[in-house]
């Protein structure tokens, strides 16, 4: 329906212990005091979901939304899975601090103890800085019973595969992965709608009360996939006007494009939404029916599934594009 054009969402930011001040600027966006870990740009989780910042939807709620135009805004297919709940969260990460050493749920486990999905999700570095590093992974195949005793030991770092990103590298983290985010990373990260985090190991730090957080070693144990596997990261090299896919898995497939003259991006194809990520530079966005939306770096844009295609113009500069959709 032309009527829906684009949908564009208030940011929703996550102020944690280990956020930096690095996001407002990426956004183009006045920085403050806050430390801000994460921009949750487009969200249907419960509690959590974004809001329409444009057009005639301004201040509805994208469930709410689902609810009238579902079939319009995620396809038919995928409305008839998922109903009224939007099933991709994404976010850009500023981690100041060490995050905790964690893994989530797959859909089998998450729906058993918490009915809700799994989390499977997916990391584009943007910006790493000094000795930015990232856990992704097991050095070697280790039993539930080993796994332990390394958190007792506090040595659970010595047998996961550690990673010095560098910007354009591409961590897929299938639910079960064991993983963690080191301090002076910049991420944008696409992931399944869920927010179940089994934290495994957190350096024996203390929150803003002094008290320790708390672990969930127990059901982290029955989440974890202990063997080693090949795939833990690979860097992106784009192709100049042209869009290459940077992972395809049964949750999400994400593109890359990095753009000097006009490109058209299919959307009917699919029979899904396609979010659009400008993760550099600055451009437009025009649809089949005519509607036009101006897009910069940390901004992110909702093309419901009626489109036919949409033509991704950039500015003077290079733009970058990530966008994520459903096959």
């Amino acid at each position: 329906m032309s009527e829906l054009g684009f949908l564009r969402f208030e940011p929703y930011f996550k102020q944690v212990l280990w956020g930096g001040h690095r996001l407002r600027p990426f956004k183009g966006m006045e920085p403050d005091d806050n430390p801000i870990g994460e921009s949750w740009e487009i969200s249907g989780l419960e509690g959590y979901e974004s809001v329409v910042s444009n057009g005639q939807f301004k201040g509805i709620k994208i469930n709410d939304l689902l609810q009238q135009y579902g079939n319009d805004i995620l396809g038919e297919r995928l409305y008839r899975l998922f109903g009224n709940k939007f099933p991709l969260l994404i976010k850009f990460i500023d981690a100041a601090k060490d995050l905790s050493i964690q893994v989530h749920p797959d859909d089998r486990i998450a729906k058993r103890r918490h009915n809700c999905w799994g989390k499977t999700e997916l990391w584009y570095t943007l910006d790493p800085q000094g000795d930015a590093y990232l856990y992704s992974g097991l050095l070697e195949s280790i039993t539930p019973e080993q796994l332990k005793q390394h958190i007792e030991q506090n040595t659970l770092s010595n047998v996961l595969a550690k990673f010095n990103p560098s910007r354009g590298d591409l961590f897929y983290l299938p639910a079960g992965r064991i993983h963690s985010i080191g301090a002076g990373n910049l991420i944008l990260e696409i992931q399944q709608t869920s927010d179940i985090t089994y934290r495994v190991y957190d350096y024996d730090r203390t929150d803003k009360d002094g008290k320790k957080r708390e672990l969930h070693t127990d059901l982290a144990v029955d989440a974890i996939d202990y063997r080693v596997h090949e795939d833990y990261m690979r860097h992106i090299s784009p192709k100049s006007d042209r869009e290459i896919v940077m992972k395809e898995c049964p949750f999400f497939t994400a593109t890359l494009l990095s753009l000097t003259h006009s490109h058209r991006v299919k959307i009917s194809r699919y029979d899904s939404f396609r979010i659009v990520i400008a993760t550099a530079g600055k451009g437009q966005i025009v649809n089949d029916t005519g509607n036009v939306v101006d897009i910069r770096q940390g901004e992110t844009i909702l093309v419901p599934a009626t489109a036919k295609w949409i033509d991704i113009r950039p500015e003077a500069e290079n733009l970058e594009i990530v966008t994520a959709y459903i096959q």
